[in-house]
């Protein structure tokens, strides 16, 4: 889908490092979960031979495995950059970081084009609204049962008609506490909301399909990752033993391929997750393969980057507000998409991806551990 031949120099790039991002409560999940800090760690400017320049929180990483392979002087046409990187860490397989790097690298090429084309990302990729629709979600395993039914209510009071909270308490342990904190939200929010859970991959088949039995009355919307995101077969007997209960996977995969085989083995809801990918058309594969077989689908990972992306799907196709990282990342993220009733809201005038890191605010709080500049050797 994005293969542009528009033909790109990398001149130089900056990186800001950050010290981490404080929640403002602990946070987790199933299966661990965020901790006490944002995922967060630095940003970067990457600039072209024309004066155009990509904003992107990214790692290290990225700076370590991608910019020696593009700060070279070389010119190619974003398809070329793609491929060519692409193929290169083959070898270290499509799941993994390296390839996910490389998925980076183009939202950042994209960027570039769109502020050479004039227009915003979204309206760049061909996007005919200003708007993604969005659910919310939080509801750490640390909350007690109220904090957990006001933060529900709230969401709800925010505009969102589809909430999420986390499930696998005491460490997968606890069924009773999940489902007593499933009919609380319930009986608080009554029939109209859609409510999902999360378990985070924390069961196995047979505790999984003992949960989904559990909480089967209380109508959940979907019931995310509750086992192994690879176990395929393990989603296959699940879905047989759960066959009313919509299963959802797909944050922790990184390349399309892998959503075919979910959706044979009888995932009802398809996740991919922004930044996360290796390719992102990927993440139009995958809703255009949600569409042809009638499964739903929506989007995970920064909602604010995301935001451009969701501009693109239809208005039961949601991108996911996950609050409790998402929230203090924000206070540091400038030219936000306003968020209102459900939706958020993209810039139509800003060329290119509007937000990003707000470096001065980090450094006046502590937050900016330093920058370096690169350039071709």
């Amino acid at each position: 889908m994005f293969e542009f031949t528009h033909r790109i120099r990398f001149s130089h790039a900056k990186y800001y490092s950050f010290r981490p991002i404080p929640l403002p409560k602990p946070f987790k999940d199933g299966t661990g979960g965020f901790g006490n800090f944002a995922p967060e760690r630095g940003c970067i400017e990457l600039y072209d031979s024309e004066g155009a320049c990509a904003h992107l929180a990214c790692t290290g990483r990225f700076v370590e495995m991608i910019l020696p392979l593009i700060l070279n002087n070389e010119t190619k046409s974003f398809k070329e950059w793609k491929q060519s990187l692409y193929w290169k860490f083959r070898n270290e397989g499509f799941q993994s970081g390296p390839a996910v790097e490389v998925g980076q690298l183009e939202i950042m090429m994209m960027d570039i084009l769109a502020q050479r084309a004039g227009l915003p990302l979204h309206r760049f990729m061909g996007a005919e609204k200003d708007w993604a629709a969005a659910y919310k979600g939080g509801g750490s395993l640390l909350l007690s049962d109220e904090e957990l039914v006001e933060d529900m209510q709230r969401y709800v009071e925010e505009g969102y008609r589809t909430v999420k909270f986390k499930v696998g308490s005491d460490e997968g342990t606890d069924m009773g506490r999940d489902v007593r904190r499933f009919k609380k939200v319930r009986d608080a929010l009554g029939e109209e909301v859609a409510i999902a859970v999360d378990a985070n991959q924390r069961w196995s088949v047979e505790e999984a399909c003992q949960f989904g039995k559990m909480i089967e009355e209380y109508d959940p919307a979907w019931f995310e990752e509750p086992i192994h995101a690879h176990d395929m077969n393990g989603i296959r007997r699940l879905h047989e033993l759960l066959p009313d209960i919509q299963l959802a996977f797909g944050e922790s995969m990184r390349i399309s391929y892998a959503y075919e085989t979910y959706a044979e083995k009888g995932v009802g809801h398809l996740q991919p997750s922004f930044g996360r990918m290796t390719r992102m058309d990927d993440l139009l594969r995958i809703r255009d393969m949600a569409r042809e077989k009638g499964i739903r689908f929506s989007s995970g990972g920064r909602v604010y980057m995301n935001a451009s992306f969701g501009c693109l799907y239809g208005p039961e196709e949601y991108i996911e507000f996950h609050e409790p990282p998402t929230v203090p990342v924000g206070e540091y993220t400038m030219f936000c998409p306003e968020e209102r009733n459900g939706r958020f809201y993209v810039s139509k005038d800003a060329p290119g991806i509007a937000q990003r890191m707000n470096v001065e605010k980090l450094e006046k709080d502590g937050l900016l551990q330093g920058y370096e500049i690169y350039r071709p050797m």
